[in-house]
């Protein structure tokens, strides 16, 4: 091994030292050599910051478990926190390979790991513990006797796939977790982040360091692999008539034909932005496939498979002889190793330059192989529609994020709640739960200490309270101390408050005694769905045990998912302005995908499109195109819809999310604009922009805070002002 890395080799633990030898590795990763460097010569959090297939997971493990070699932990040394239980599966087994001879047990914790293993590691808490956010959840509160046991003699916290945490409902969750942990029982554990995804190191570095004074160190490895790209676009023709229709189908024939041929003869990942796609993509594939004579080497994964049939798409990707195709959503974007991918594949456009980087990933993992991304576009094309109707909103979307990361390098910053407040209702409950009870200043004491809480006034916590108390999620006792209500204990006592995230409630499918997975919309016995690709027709529905029966059919194909989308950062939407208005042809575009961008951009020229923020529509409509990101897309239809549309007359305001609206009504466009740009300037209070009555939830557990104090949290947390005034100034100056 060179210099710096042979100098770390041998400060390693010796069955890790066997590891490598074993894996014939020639050297140590730089993420490692820095890794190793940082945690022999100080106490600092670590940010592991660098590409996919780098050795980050090494990089995190091999000092932690070095030490834990050196001095054996008298509890759980090492816990490791990842977002997915799939992801955790995966660790689980490479660390399990690792530890082969270190005589160090690793243990892991979720939903679908028997009660049994959980006893043993209850009995004789020690190694590495890999869990859920959700899973440790429960533990904190229904099991805090065992905590100072599990975890008193803790040295590492490592967090996986950080960006997943980090600006979300779950890192609040996380980051509340480990200050309780550290609470209740001594321990000061060294935090370690990892991740392939980070613009903003600062930014990331503050989060994983929160609520302690030790400094954060940022391993930093900068990609070089190269990148192969091709964007593809398919138009569908609106079918209106008979021939139209015809048009349609052979399109539609055309576009999974496409899909088909790039990937059946293949180990290949095809992303898409919902369940319901990835449903309708392997449906129609296994079509294709049935159609040609050739086998069936689809599947298909997202969070409503059943745990079985997510399992089997794994190993066909990782360790099967010949081709599978999985389509999948966000559960496969994450960094569970599926082998030598040989291509992946986007349906459409990832909504985040950070997904896209996730996703490109997932290809060219192994031999210095280059990431490969095909794009696949399909949009309809209506030549009589709405003028931005006609712009194709996803291929602008595909090149725009591929030109922030490839070109710049940019991905999306991180953007922090500033009054959580649905997490402070979750903590609150989980923490009193815990307890058992506490007066309120204790309580707030408590909970107004965690890392994301700190900047909650005490008044706001006692209103808080206060209404709690008045809706029985908690009650006084005779002593004059706080318990969990009637109300409350029916939110707490639920699973499902172990997730802050929402989740939608399911009902399990079963096709005889095997569970295919599960479904949120319940249609009637008779009525045919598409699951695990699949279609399946009802036979009976259990509405008491939430589980639908099914058998085989051949029939229609329905939508069985509630949402869809995500939203879009206004540099991304400014990057697609940018692309519409110039002249530069992509190398990576198809011919197809170059014909589509320049009869748009004829089209934008022609029309004006691009020359102000509003434009006539015809009549007494008008376009407003505020090329702007979706949390200032939805504070401007606030303000125009309360604050402009009686006083201009307004008789209709349609947003299509996040690109346009659609107004009618008696201003003409440059009233409109003028109106616009006065009253974002008048706005000194985003709570000016709520109806008097109005208190709108931004998360899952919204709904049991007192209005008062969801009308604040929505206009700091949900409405941006200033990002709306800075991006239509933007637009004005070009």
């Amino acid at each position: 091994m060179s210099g710096g890395a042979s100098h770390v080799f041998y400060r390693l633990a010796p069955f890790i030292q066997e590891f490598i030898y074993r894996k014939r590795w020639e050297t140590l990763r730089p993420a490692q050599v820095e890794a190793l460097n940082i945690c022999m010569n100080s106490d600092h959090h670590m940010l592991i910051a660098a590409g996919t297939a780098s050795g980050k997971t090494e990089a995190a493990f091999f000092p932690a478990l070095t030490e834990l070699h050196e001095r054996p932990s008298a509890s759980v040394g090492i816990l490791y926190i990842g977002p997915l239980k799939a992801l955790i599966n995966d660790q689980f087994e490479r660390i399990k390979e690792l530890l082969r001879d270190g005589n160090i047990p690793v243990w892991h914790w979720h939903g679908d790991v028997s009660q049994t293993e959980k006893t043993k590691l209850m009995r004789n808490p020690s190694g590495v513990l890999q869990i859920t956010p959700e899973s440790l959840e429960g533990l904190l509160m229904n099991r805090p006797n065992a905590i100072p046991a599990l975890f008193h003699d803790l040295r590492y916290i490592i967090i996986d796939e950080v960006h997943a945490f980090m600006g979300a409902d779950r890192g609040i969750q996380v980051l509340s977790q480990i200050a309780r942990i550290e609470k209740m029982t001594g321990c000061s554990p060294r935090r370690v982040g990892l991740s392939a995804t980070l613009s903003d190191y600062e930014a990331a570095k503050a989060w994983l360091g929160a609520g302690g004074s030790r400094p954060v160190e940022a391993v930093s490895v900068p990609g070089g692999r190269k990148v192969r790209l091709r964007v593809e676009h398919f138009s569908f023709p609106d079918a209106r008539d008979e021939e139209q229709a015809e048009h349609l189908q052979n399109a539609r024939k055309a576009y999974y034909n496409f899909v088909y041929d790039s990937t059946h003869l293949k180990k290949a990942l095809i992303f898409t932005n919902s369940r319901s796609d990835a449903e309708l993509t392997t449906l129609e594939l296994r079509r294709v496939a049935a159609q040609r004579h050739q086998p069936d080497v689809f599947h298909v994964h997202h969070g409503s498979i059943s745990a079985m049939l997510r399992e089997e798409a794994e190993a066909a990707l990782k360790n099967g002889p010949g081709p599978a195709v999985a389509a999948a959503t966000l559960t496969l974007e994450l960094g569970i190793d599926l082998g030598e991918l040989e291509r992946v594949v986007q349906l459409g456009a990832p909504y985040s330059a950070s997904s896209f980087v996730q996703r490109l990933g997932r290809s060219g993992r192994r031999n210095d192989a280059p990431s490969e991304m095909l794009f696949v576009c399909p949009e309809e094309e209506d030549e009589d529609a709405p003028l931005p109707a006609r712009m194709p909103w996803t291929l602008l979307r595909a090149i725009a994020v591929i030109e922030l990361y490839v070109r710049d390098r940019w991905v999306e910053p991180l953007d922090i709640r500033k009054m959580p407040i649905g997490l402070l209702y979750h903590q609150t409950l989980s923490i009193l739960k815990s307890m058992g009870e506490a007066t309120p200043a204790e309580l707030a004491a408590y909970v107004l200490s965690l890392p994301s809480f700190k900047q909650i006034p005490a008044a706001a916590y006692k209103t808080f309270l206060n209404y709690l108390l008045q809706t029985d999620h908690v009650q006084w006792t005779e002593q004059q101390s706080l318990i969990i209500g009637l109300t409350g204990e029916k939110i707490v006592n639920n699973f499902r408050f172990y997730a802050v995230f929402k989740d939608d409630e399911e009902h399990a499918v079963y096709n005889g005694t095997e569970e295919i997975g599960s479904i949120t919309t319940v249609p009637p016995p008779g009525y045919c769905f598409s699951l695990a690709g699949k279609l399946w027709k009802v036979t009976e529905v259990d509405t008491k045990h939430k589980a639908v029966y099914v058998k085989a059919a051949l029939g229609k194909v329905d939508t069985l998912w509630l949402g869809g989308g995500g939203d879009i950062h206004t540099l991304v939407v400014r990057k697609m302005r940018e692309v519409l208005a110039d002249t530069a042809i992509y190398s990576y575009l198809s011919p197809q995908a170059v014909n589509r961008l320049e009869r748009a951009r004829r089209l934008a020229k022609e029309s004006g499109l691009l020359k102000s923020p509003v434009i006539p529509a015809g009549g007494d409509s008008l376009f407003v195109l505020p090329w702007i990101g979706s949390k200032q897309f939805r504070t401007l239809e606030r303000l125009l819809k309360h604050n402009l549309a009686e006083r201009l007359s307004l008789r209709s305001i349609v947003p299509m999310e996040p690109y346009y609206f659609v107004v009618a009504g008696q201003a003409d466009s440059r009233t409109l604009l003028e109106q616009i740009l006065q009253e974002c300037a008048s706005c000194t209070d985003p709570l000016m922009l709520l109806g008097p009555d109005e208190a709108p939830y931004l998360g899952k557990y919204d709904e049991f805070v007192s209005p008062e104090l969801v009308r604040m949290a929505f206009a700091v947390d949900g409405l941006d002002v200033e990002g709306l005034k800075q991006g239509l100034s933007e637009v004005l100056e070009r």
